[in-house]
């Protein structure tokens, strides 16, 4: 997303890309970052602004006629409405009609509340829960109520440690519905000082729902953690942020020291961030080439973002991605790039499908502003994955919850047995835990792995989580084993970029319709 000035706004430029997601509870996390200056010039009619940068001329009769309408009616109502109308409640209501009304999710008007927190998470730290969330705008297509949806947590967050996951819904937030709340609304309730403690009532699937009490704390967003797995590299990249390739980097390096053999990126519930921090990951594993393009009808959001012509990481070290329906935008740039270009072997779910760039401009002093799509990005093999996502090479999906499961497992987490357990026994020991796990398996007749990890998950609450969990991580399991079982090299040779699987599905389609 670039934050640019708005020519009336008399505001100085900033050339900043960031590739956003969706919003998140806590806050917008827009991170300082080196600026990436556009290329190319504009090719349509455009002017200049006062900064020496162009935009669009659109100044069409049509145009002119709906801005005389749209005045004339804001000046009719502060004259003629039954009460007195301050008239920046008629000018954000306005800008969000505007914004609304194009139907983009990533497009909206930002108020002051909103442009406040993104001042305020440039500088590293924010109350919250650590919760990046989405919310319909209007009724869902499919009657169901606008609630709250989890895109992802952040890591070692309240959020995180309450075992929220994403694709959860927020149905209320100390007993208020967000089906009826606005963004801004339940922003401002999972924000602000810290110590305060929240309850969020939680709908998973269809059939479990629970209520989750924690409470707001300072939300450092990490960037990178990084452990061996034996001879494997184990690099999670959190977000993706101006340090994040420095950090990368600094990881490599230490699996370099400790001999690794092979590596593991795990991008899952990675929710992107900086255009040129993907850029800049992707370019320690290829040797020169495309990484990503963006185009639009604007020349000047034309670009072509290239890996330099020597790569960190020899070619000969194997590679698994790790992706998931939390993993988007950069993480896809960076995903789709060591896919098309062959570099990697892509493990897990269909990512979340967010390829389109926005850009941020401020408004009336900086005090309030929108963001707005202004580009999509494309794959080396020239895809867009918007609304569609990147497929992984191999897929694994954690086990599903039935109806029966689920009802069981809600009793399981009304009774409060395993909070009372780890209260009483915050340091037990691995027999402990079984032995505990064992004593509810008997009672709620559940999976035994599920019962342990979730008494796991409550002892992690009030610990530092490990950095990876090996014991229930299904496809953790699964990228391991094709890095072992020797049949890489095999793998990678069937791989097929995101094109040629395009034009598969293209085939498929028309073969159906005839």
């Amino acid at each position: 997303m670039n934050n640019r000035n708005f020519p009336s706004a008399g505001l100085p430029l900033s050339l900043v890309w960031l590739v956003s997601t969706v919003l998140l509870c806590a806050a917008f996390i827009f991170a300082a970052a080196p600026r990436v200056d556009a290329q190319g010039r504009e090719q349509e009619k455009t002017q200049s602004t006062a900064q020496g940068q162009t935009i669009p001329l659109i100044n069409t009769r049509d145009s002119r006629h709906y801005l005389s309408i749209i005045q004339r009616v804001f000046d009719f109502v502060q004259r003629n409405y039954v009460e007195e109308v301050d008239p920046k409640i008629l000018y954000e209501g306005a800008m969000t009609g505007m914004m609304n009304a194009l139907g983009d999710p990533y497009t909206s008007f930002l108020p002051e509340t909103e442009m406040s927190s993104l001042n305020h998470t440039t500088q590293g730290t924010f109350g919250g829960v650590g919760l990046y969330i989405s919310k319909p705008i209007g009724e869902r297509a499919d009657g169901k109520p606008p609630y709250v949806e989890v895109a992802s947590p952040i890591e070692d967050t309240p959020g995180w440690r309450a075992g929220i996951n994403p694709g959860d819904l927020i149905i209320s937030i100390d007993g208020e519905p967000t089906d009826v709340l606005s963004m801004d609304d339940v922003l401002a309730r999972l924000r602000g000082e810290p110590g305060v403690e929240l309850k969020l009532l939680i709908r998973r699937g269809a059939n479990l729902e629970f209520t989750v009490a924690l409470k707001r704390a300072i939300i450092e967003v990490p960037t990178t953690k990084a452990a061996m797995i034996d001879d494997i590299g184990y690099l999670k990249l959190l977000t993706f942020t101006p340090m994040t390739v420095d950090r990368a980097r600094d990881a490599l390096k230490d699996f370099e020291g400790k001999k690794y053999k092979s590596l593991i990126i795990d991008l899952r519930n990675n929710y992107g961030g900086l255009l040129n921090a993907a850029v800049g990951i992707s370019d320690l594993f290829l040797d020169g080439g495309v990484v990503v393009s963006t185009k639009s009808r604007l020349a000047s959001e034309n670009n072509v973002f290239n890996a330099r012509s020597r790569n960190t990481i020899p070619k000969e070290i194997p590679i698994v991605v790790l992706i998931n329906r939390g993993s988007a935008s950069a993480s896809e740039i960076v995903a789709g790039a060591l896919k098309d270009r062959g570099r990697a072997y892509l493990v897990g779910e269909k990512s979340y499908g967010k390829g389109s760039v926005q850009q941020v401009y401020p408004l009336d002093e900086n005090r309030s502003g929108f963001k707005i799509t202004t580009a999509r990005y494309y794959t080396p093999s020239d895809v867009n994955i918007d609304k569609i996502g990147i497929p992984p090479d191999r897929e694994v999906k954690f086990p599903e919850f039935s109806a029966e499961d689920s009802e069981k497992l809600n009793s399981l987490i009304q009774s409060n047995k395993i909070p009372a357990f780890v209260e009483a026994n915050p340091q037990a020991a691995a027999a402990q835990v079984d032995t505990f796990a064992r004593q509810l398996q008997g009672e709620y007749k559940l999976d035994l792995s599920l019962v342990r990890r979730l008494v796991k998950n409550e002892l992690n609450r009030t610990s530092l989580a490990p950095v990876y969990d090996l014991e229930y991580d299904v496809q953790l399991q699964e990228a391991v084993n094709i890095l072992r079982g020797g049949n890489y090299t095999n793998l990678m040779k069937t791989a097929k970029t995101l094109k040629t699987l395009q034009e598969e599905s293209d085939r498929a389609d028309q073969t159906l319709a005839s």
